[in-house]
């Protein structure tokens, strides 16, 4: 399935490293941007992670909150949380339900060959839930572009 602008943002309920459960409807009336990534601890995905910790004030100045969901475990990704000081939830998919929802799930990893795990990809859903930004990358090794999301921010 692939989402696009106009869609309605699939409902989920994941939990966060502080163990607690994170819905996309707690964010009902804000606006969000939801980041998929493969893997914790990989370069790449450190990269886009640091990068949106970086830019946090912009987010937050735009009323936007930040989530970011892998298929890790809440436990690995409480690690990564810490070693990287990031300021925004990292929420686990360990099911892989969410990242199938919003089609961005690997069959088989092109890296390694693992069997469901996240694809890198950004989605901006808007106070009502609708998503006006989607982004699906194919290849693990691209980011995505985060000139359109803060644009797509400054627009809504």
């Amino acid at each position: 399935m692939t989402l696009k602008k106009g869609d309605k943002a699939p409902a989920f309920t994941l939990l966060n490293t502080e163990k607690q459960e994170v819905s996309l409807s707690h964010f009902a009336g804000k606006k969000v941007v939801v980041h998929f990534f493969p893997l914790a601890f990989t370069g790449v995905c450190t990269a886009q992670l640091c990068t949106v910790r970086d830019a946090i004030s912009m987010y937050k100045n735009d009323t936007a909150d930040v989530v970011a969901i892998s298929v890790d475990s809440l436990f690995t990704l409480g690690k990564f949380k810490a070693e990287q000081n990031l300021q925004f939830d990292l929420l686990s998919d360990f099911n892989k339900e969410t990242a199938a929802a919003y089609g961005a799930l690997y069959e088989t990893f092109p890296a390694f060959g693992m069997k469901g795990v996240a694809k890198r990809a950004a989605f901006v859903i808007d106070q009502n839930g609708t998503i006006q930004y989607a982004e699906v990358l194919e290849s693990p090794g691209d980011l995505p572009n985060f000139e359109a999301i803060n644009q797509t921010l400054a627009s809504l």
